[in-house]
């Protein structure tokens, strides 16, 4: 087993002594750090940055050949540390003795050590590991910071260790792919980032607030499996909208029940399976209209819409006005709509 230690929270040293036991070369572009790595021992990316109220996160996109153990010290603060893994999983651990906790695929966690005591990580040997962490310090001055709200909001009073595993997550896995595909330069790249990362640490902490609420009510959740289900699925449509989809074909491609899928498309999307496959029809409708040569009526069937009215008033509905005027005045909205 291959041990990494890093003893400081902050982002500049974190890489670099990650590069030092794991290889590579760290570059940074305003505040944004990046070690790709491929040798014998790890192949992949790691990449991170800190933001204001003394917030950064590290993310990890790695292969290892072999077990790694990641040791990450407390020595002057106990952090907030917000996790979520995107595939693969990986087990943590408060020491070398404490209970070791795995965290699955599309769930996340949020712990705290206390002072000059390890957090202790487990990369699993030939397992590509996708895993996200947001790292909120909590000793800055001010009473109306994010970092006073996220240590009295889990911690005030407490002196003992605090780790809560959620439940499974598909909304925190697809605005992290938000967050990787910034393509801005500069400090556009910078102050979007930021934001998509505040909104993801806003949904961590609203599923541990519902994760509590739900704790004593018998919640037919979904399995790892049906929700890998259901976010192939949801792929499936974002990448190609105008195919005839109906719940009877997404059942059978899947293998899971109607219900089961109106379950998982309302608990991930917020939306029923045929609103999901509307939501998405009109988006590439908006594309179409802004890029393509297409007119309306060409636009509107392309995309697997029948009728050119029903088209328009869901269309007027998301962007505030027809799709005519849309076409002619090139509505900003597009943008963030």
């Amino acid at each position: 087993m291959k041990i990494v230690s890093i003893h400081t929270d902050k982002i500049k040293n974190i890489f670099e002594e990650l590069a030092l036991n794991v290889g590579g070369k760290v570059l940074f572009d305003l505040d944004e750090y990046t070690l790709e790595v491929n040798n014998s021992f790890a192949k992949g990316s790691i990449i991170g940055a800190s933001f204001n109220d003394d917030i950064s996160y590290v993310q990890f996109d790695m292969t290892f050949a072999s077990d790694v153990r990641l040791n990450v010290m407390n020595q002057k603060s106990s952090p907030v540390y917000f996790a979520y893994c995107s595939k693969g999983n990986l087990s943590h651990s408060f020491g070398l003795r404490g209970e070791e906790r795995k965290l699955k695929t599309f769930q996340t966690a949020i712990l705290s050590s206390k002072q000059n005591e390890e957090n202790v990580l487990f990369f699993e040997k030939e397992t590509k590991t996708k895993f996200t962490l947001i790292i909120v310090g909590t000793q800055v001055a001010g009473t109306h910071s994010l970092n006073e709200s996220v240590r009295e909001t889990f911690f005030e009073g407490k002196t003992e260790d605090f780790f809560y595993i959620g439940s499974y997550n598909l909304r925190i896995a697809e605005k992290i792919e938000q967050l990787n595909a910034v393509t801005q330069n500069g400090i556009v790249r910078n102050l979007l980032k930021e934001g998509i990362l505040r909104i993801i640490l806003a949904m961590e902490i609203q599923q541990h607030s519902d994760d509590m609420a739900a704790a004593t009510k018998d919640l037919n959740c979904l399995t790892l499996r049906e929700m890998e289900e259901i976010k192939e699925l949801s792929e499936a449509i974002k990448s190609n909208p105008e195919e005839p989809f109906t719940i009877k074909s997404l059942s059978k491609k899947s293998g899971l029940s109607p219900n089961k899928l109106q379950e998982g498309f309302k608990m991930i999307h917020n939306r029923t399976v045929n609103d999901y496959i509307t939501h998405m029809r009109v988006l590439k409708a908006e594309i179409l209209i802004r890029t393509s040569d297409l007119n309306i009526s060409e636009i509107v069937y392309c995309i697997g819409f029948t009728s050119r009215s029903y088209f328009s008033k869901i269309f007027k509905e998301k962007f505030k006005c027809s799709p005519k005027e849309y076409k002619f005045n090139l509505n900003p909205l597009a943008i963030t709509a």
